[in-house]
């Protein structure tokens, strides 16, 4: 099935990859408020999972990942189907509990981090042994780690140089996967 609002989101989310964060912004926000607090739920957790990556304030970040999985919550594995076979809405939270808790740790509330990174520990089962899963695991190891220190510093949760080729092509990967476009 053709989804144009998750087109137009890959296609915002890859223009902001490719050197357009603002426009990649200014599109994803428009979208969030066309969509409405009681729009579609899939939309809307795609939304602001990528919303919050075009902030580098934490705090901003961190009230982005809430809406994304307030929207999860409300999603059921009939919407997620529809949209790609299989996907099912118990595993978006591996990626939507390690988001928070890496919000939560950045912003020193090490409690809430806590819940958060095993929550996304708890729900990681669901995760395939593929390189999507592989990355959300590894990132939550990475971020459960610097939980346990409570340190507060950026953690590279994806294990790249976010400078080189290899980050933004795994983030392009998390980002088709979120998408929907699989391949």
């Amino acid at each position: 099935m053709t989804d144009a609002t998750m087109d137009a989101i890959a296609k915002a989310v890859a223009d902001g990859h490719t050197g357009d964060p603002e426009g990649a912004k200014a599109r994803l926000l428009a979208m969030w408020e066309a969509a409405g607090p009681d729009g579609d739920p899939l939309h809307r957790c795609t939304l602001a999972h990528h919303l919050a990556d075009l902030y580098a304030d934490p705090a901003e970040a961190l009230a982005w990942d809430v809406r994304a999985l307030d929207a999860a919550d409300a999603l059921t594995d009939e919407r997620t189907g529809a949209h790609h076979p299989g996907l099912k809405a118990a595993g978006l939270y591996p990626s939507l509990h390690l988001n928070l808790a890496e919000g939560y740790r950045r912003l020193a509330s090490f409690d809430a981090a806590r819940r958060h990174i095993a929550a996304a520990q708890d729900s990681a089962a669901i995760l395939a042994d593929d390189p999507y899963g592989q990355l959300i695991s590894e990132a939550i190891a990475r971020t459960a780690a610097a939980i346990a220190e409570e340190r507060t510093d950026l953690v590279n949760l994806l294990h790249y140089d976010v400078h080189s080729s290899s980050w933004w092509n795994a983030k392009r990967a998390t980002s088709r996967c979120w998408a929907g476009s699989w391949s």
